[in-house]
């Protein structure tokens, strides 16, 4: 409630989610609200504390197909976010639908928060993975 935001994750169990529920309007604008859909609200705390350290990829997809997630930061070497940017699209291989058809991967667009996007060739991609 202090306003100091020093993490980048917040993992809880179902039982304290009306605890951390009171903290809704300060978590959910920064995106830090936890959900099950998301995995940080579970009974193992283990395990999900684990994987957000090992640094485990987030993501969500709105109506219109447009898939939304951080690959790195600033400080991550090009070879780190080329890394996460195959896994991401291998984990996006991975849960695809049976009945979609056709191309799945239309486009890739990269963009930094607040910053100019930039187009990647899903071609040079799909060679890479």
């Amino acid at each position: 409630r202090g306003g100091d935001l020093g993490f980048d994750v917040v993992i809880a169990q179902p039982a304290a989610m009306p605890l951390v529920g009171k903290l809704g309007q300060i978590l959910g604008p920064r995106g830090l609200m936890p959900s099950p859909k998301q995995g940080t609200v579970t009974t193992q705390i283990g395990a999900a504390v684990r994987d957000a350290r090992k640094g485990q990829l987030r993501f969500r997809a709105d109506r219109g197909g447009i898939v939304h997630g951080c690959i790195g930061r600033r400080s991550f070497s090009a070879e780190a976010l080329s890394e996460n940017l195959l896994a991401l699209l291998a984990d996006l291989r991975r849960v695809r639908p049976a009945s979609a058809k056709g191309n799945y991967l239309q486009r890739v667009v990269l963009s930094t928060t607040m910053g100019p996007s930039v187009p990647v060739d899903v071609a040079d991609l799909e060679t890479r993975s």
